[in-house]
């Protein structure tokens, strides 16, 4: 008993640890671009290179900043977010990608239990302490940018660390009244296949919490940094997060892609929305100025 309960934890030891390199990583090139003195800042790196003519230009029609980091601000805006998060599915050139979700998802309700039921149920903890791991870790990547840019007044860092955690409160707004309405048993709750309007309260199924904050952050991540490795290391830390809730009969097959849905798309939302690097950003390098 000793010896699997010492393999256990240093399971959980080794994922944590993998995952928080991880999250370390994804902060590199901007922590680099923080932590240089101001005489280092013309410094001619693949990563703290000012783009040629400057940084990227604003868009002055954002009526609030990104990074007016005034709760008032952030409390203001929240309703609007939620507003335009709900209404967006029933706007006329959505309405076929809403089809083309809704039968998707119908499709994996359908396979859900059959899938599930083909889990082994050893080393479940495992998975589940994966999926922890993978959300804790972008919550710190996404708190150290928000830090490291307030700190340094650096303006991406700070817009990062923001938008990060607003895409991870409104997807937490969303997905709590989903799983209320839902009310889906969990793959382990009754005979484990699934069932909709049955334990309605904000620990449902439907859709995967853990899924869907990860998914937010770590698309909010990738829009600011479009690196492919800083996209490789966002999204697959999501994809571990959705796969492990699943391995680890915490969730079903719907319950972690729509949760990935919301997330993404919330977390693009709010990039496109109030994001000052947003137009021409995809074509620059980091800027390593503070303030820009």
């Amino acid at each position: 008993m000793r010896f699997h309960a010492a393999k256990r934890f240093l399971s959980r030891v080794l994922c944590a640890a993998l995952l928080s390199l991880a999250a370390v990583a994804q902060v590199v090139p901007e922590a680099a671009c923080l932590l240089a003195p101001t005489n280092a800042r013309q410094f001619e790196g693949p990563d703290c290179n000012g783009p040629p003519g400057g940084p990227p230009q604003q868009d002055k029609k954002k009526t609030v900043s990104s990074s007016d980091g005034s709760l008032t601000a952030l409390i203001k805006r929240g309703p609007v977010e939620q507003k335009q998060i709900y209404s967006a599915p029933f706007r006329r050139h959505n309405l076929k990608w809403d089809a083309l979700f809704l039968i998707a998802t119908a499709g994996l309700i359908a396979a859900d239990k059959h899938v599930t039921a083909a889990i082994p149920h050893d080393n479940l903890s495992v998975s589940q302490h994966i999926s922890d791991a993978g959300l804790y870790s972008t919550v710190a990547t996404t708190g150290i940018l928000l830090v490291a840019g307030i700190a340094k007044k650096n303006e991406r860092a700070q817009e990062a660390g923001i938008l990060g955690f607003e895409a991870f409160a409104n997807d937490l707004a969303v997905g709590a009244v989903t799983q209320l309405v839902a009310g889906r048993e969990r793959p382990l709750e009754g005979a484990g296949h699934g069932r909709f309007w049955v334990n309605n309260n904000i620990d449902s199924s439907f859709p995967s919490m853990h899924s869907g904050l990860t998914w937010s952050m770590a698309s909010v991540l990738a829009h600011e940094y479009p690196r492919p490795w800083v996209q490789f290391l966002a999204y697959g830390t999501a994809t571990t997060v959705s796969v492990t809730r699943v391995t680890g009969l915490k969730h079903f097959p719907a319950d972690v892609a729509v949760g990935g849905v919301f997330g993404y798309l919330i977390g693009q939302h709010m990039f496109h929305s109030h994001s000052r690097f947003f137009h021409g950003h995809h074509d620059q390098k980091i800027p390593c100025r503070g303030g820009a």
